[in-house]
């Protein structure tokens, strides 16, 4: 698999903004739309050309609500109680662009937006609303040939359950009967599930588009739960130990997958990647099982150095990324560390 193959995994960070954007606009424009993450017929919650979002919420007996976000991530967005009993209000600054998990506090307790869809975030379904991206045209919906996504169930003997995956097999799996494909396993974050990649990340919708403008060969890619939302953010996160995980997804989920898909089952086309959480349960794996993996990728999940892969069978590719108020120059300078030490590795800042 060449390292375009893997743009997939720079899905989330490009559309998963969770600060605010800078702006010199002073002025709020009134263009604002329904978010293209509402419900069927819902007017509300709505976003303008400019990142900002505006909520309405019918709460006649309520005395206050809040929406989770605010300004830089602080205090959230009050909303104003009217003669109507409708709360109102828009965010103090713009929004960065993409995705965004959010909930309301209403006199104390939380809730969903009943006007959005709900995601699998935060340990807990929420909100979502989406912030028109310049880019969106890279994981949107097109009129190209599209793959599927399917739910496996496959057996865990090391956890004693029936545990569960997600699959996208790329368009044409069902008819070239004798193609077999690489395999791309791919982690989601802290908080959230399986269901992360394809809902909020739209990773078959981009596999689809990049495959349809010959960007990337096809591949197969395997989302499944990387069992890590007992983990409490802080000071559990030290202790974390991914033996557990390691064995399902080593031992029990690729078997499974190279025993009932089309796959091209060695390490040479085999790769895994995982956001935050998920980079550094890959991380862990990959140098752990060198030879079961070829492909590395970690977003906002850390870095790699030279003196942990060396002795150890070496990779086709080590890709890191973050964002631009991460650590940039960290992913930077240890894909030039790598590099210096013979090892094929990519940064990439979003």
């Amino acid at each position: 698999m060449k390292s375009k193959c893997l743009a997939i995994v720079l899905a989330a960070t490009l559309a998963s903004g969770i600060c605010y954007a800078q702006t010199n606009q002073t002025e709020v424009k009134d263009d604002f739309k329904p978010s293209a993450l509402n419900q069927p017929g819902q007017e509300y919650p709505q976003v303008n050309s400019q990142g900002y979002a505006r909520f309405r919420i019918k709460a006649p007996q309520a005395d206050s609500i809040k929406v989770s976000l605010g300004l830089g991530g602080r205090g959230g967005t009050r909303l104003t109680k009217g003669a109507d009993g409708y709360f109102t209000g828009t965010t103090e600054g713009p929004m960065d662009e993409g995705f965004h998990y959010y909930h309301l506090t209403i006199d104390g307790g939380v809730f969903n937006d009943p006007g959005t869809q709900n995601y699998y975030g935060s340990t807990r379904w929420e909100s979502g609303i989406e912030i028109p991206a310049h880019d969106a045209d890279f994981y949107a919906l097109k009129d190209v040939p599209h793959g599927n996504v399917q739910q496996i169930l496959f057996q865990s003997p090391s956890t004693n359950t029936v545990r569960r995956a997600f699959v996208y097999t790329p368009p044409g799996y069902e008819k070239e009967k004798s193609k077999r494909y690489p395999v791309l396993y791919l982690q989601h974050g802290w908080g959230e599930d399986e269901t992360a990649w394809s809902n909020q990340g739209h990773a078959n919708l981009i596999m689809d588009n990049l495959i349809a403008e010959g960007k990337t060969k096809p591949f197969i890619i395997v989302m499944t739960y990387g069992m890590t939302n007992d983990v409490k953010i802080g000071g559990g996160m030290r202790n974390f130990k991914v033996d557990g995980f390691q064995t399902v997804l080593t031992d029990e989920l690729v078997p499974y997958v190279d025993g009932h898909f089309r796959t091209i089952a060695d390490r040479s086309h085999r790769a895994m990647a995982g956001l935050s959480m998920g980079g550094m349960e890959t991380h862990a794996i990959t140098l752990n099982k060198p030879d079961e993996f070829g492909y590395y990728a970690l977003l906002s999940g850390g870095t790699y150095t030279p003196a942990e892969l060396k002795d150890k069978t070496k990779p086709e590719l080590v890709f890191m990324s973050c964002g631009s108020r991460e650590r940039p120059d960290g992913v930077k300078n240890s894909a030039i560390a790598l590099k210096a030490a013979g090892y094929n590795a990519v940064s990439f800042v979003s």
